[in-house]
């Protein structure tokens, strides 16, 4: 008899994968749901990046297997970017690597740095990839808790309390998701200082540095961190191109040629006039970034604080990012009583807040990745049911 792996005991699958078959059942039954749940851009990327694929993809010599490195030209807009909206410096050809996506990145850096048995430090509330990631690679994942009173920032206490014996990563995430909490330089500072003195890599995910924050800070800005950190960015949230999977990686050389050593066994590049789009994209002048990062998403956000207010959610208004992030009533038993009523009686689509750990287990999250008007009939059947 053929039996699947022992490793697919330790994780089930996705949340947002199972729960679209459901919302696909009920679109297919004609009850239109307004999906406010995941957090995939709905507008298009520049002009320009669109126009660069479209050129490069009709060239007879577009076609071929691309470096794992990625093309010459992606790795320099990347440096650029870094240097003109970070003010960090960075080597084009030693360190960075373009990615395909930032999950890819997850995969890539556990495999190059983790054995199988040693542990992670994982947030909760947090990104489930990172807890089933880790698990699927058989590391042991330990979880260090984010805080509201705590402004969701590390207790560097807490952590230096715990037991590291065998911890080889810290995964943080600034600004934060699900959370909302913006980057803060002091605690990059300390979290820098933590993985200096126990010889722990710390790895930051930075998809959200342009999501309603006029800031942008990174991890790297932290004199001596790029020699003990990596930094992963996107530009799926940022250049309104998820489905282009495109990202990248930062850190000192020598830890480039250890995750190539994973990545160049795994694939074989990514299409070259796309990498080329993205080098386009990286280019977007500021205007661009205001309007689509900034403006768009704070009309937007005005809606979804109306909606959190409309079910008697608490939340925090200083919160960035593509989401918002609010607290439950008492009323409620779980997070997932409070989804699943606004899911099947105003035909709206939340997530609860438990698929991102015990420590997000009385929260909702409202994506800002929906038209306006499809927000404001969200928050119109939502009130036809709910007091507030």
């Amino acid at each position: 008899m053929i039996t699947p792996a022992h490793r697919l005991a330790s994780v089930s699958e996705y949340y947002f994968s199972r729960k679209g078959k459901e919302i696909a059942r009920l679109n297919a039954e004609g009850k239109d749901i307004i999906s406010l749940a995941i957090g995939s851009p709905d507008m298009p990327p520049s002009a320009a990046t669109i126009d660069t694929l479209c050129a490069e993809a009709r060239r007879p010599d577009a076609h071929g297997y691309q470096p794992t490195t990625g093309i010459p030209q992606l790795r320099k807009a990347m440096a650029d970017f870094y240097d003109r909206w970070f003010g960090v410096k960075l080597d084009p050809q030693s360190e960075i690597q373009p990615l395909i996506g930032s999950k890819e990145g997850i995969l890539h850096v556990t495999l190059a740095f983790v054995n199988p048995g040693e542990k992670v430090l994982v947030p909760n509330p947090g990104y489930p990839t990172y807890t089933s990631l880790s698990r699927l690679l058989g590391c042991e994942v330990v979880n260090y808790d984010l805080l509201p009173e705590n402004g969701w920032q590390p207790d560097f206490r807490a952590l230096e309390e715990m037991d590291l014996t065998g911890v080889k990563i810290l995964w943080c995430n600034y600004p934060n998701m699900p959370t909302g909490a913006a980057a803060r330089r002091d605690t990059y500072e300390r979290i820098v200082d933590f993985g200096r003195r126990h010889g722990i890599l710390v790895v930051n995910d930075n998809p959200y540095s342009f999501i309603l924050g006029r800031e942008h800070l990174s991890i790297l800005q932290v004199p001596g961190a790029k020699e003990g950190c990596i930094e992963f960015n996107s530009m799926s949230k940022s250049h309104n191109m998820p489905g282009w999977r495109v990202g990248m990686l930062a850190t000192n050389a020598e830890f480039v040629r250890w995750i190539l050593k994973v990545k160049s066994n795994i694939d074989s590049g990514t299409f070259r006039a796309l990498q080329l789009a993205a080098a386009a994209a990286y280019a977007n002048d500021d205007a661009w970034h205001t309007e689509a990062n900034i403006h768009v998403y704070a009309r937007r956000r005005h809606l979804a604080e109306d909606i959190m207010t409309a079910l008697g959610c608490t939340f925090d208004p200083a919160q960035v990012g593509m989401f918002l992030w609010g607290r439950i009533p008492d009323c409620y038993a779980t997070a997932e009583e409070l989804t699943e009523r606004v899911l099947h009686e105003s035909r709206v689509f939340l997530t609860p807040g438990f698929i991102f750990g015990s420590g997000g287990e009385r929260y909702i999250r409202i994506s800002l990745c929906a038209k306006e008007d499809r927000l404001a009939e969200a928050l119109a059947r939502i009130r036809v049911h709910f007091a507030g």
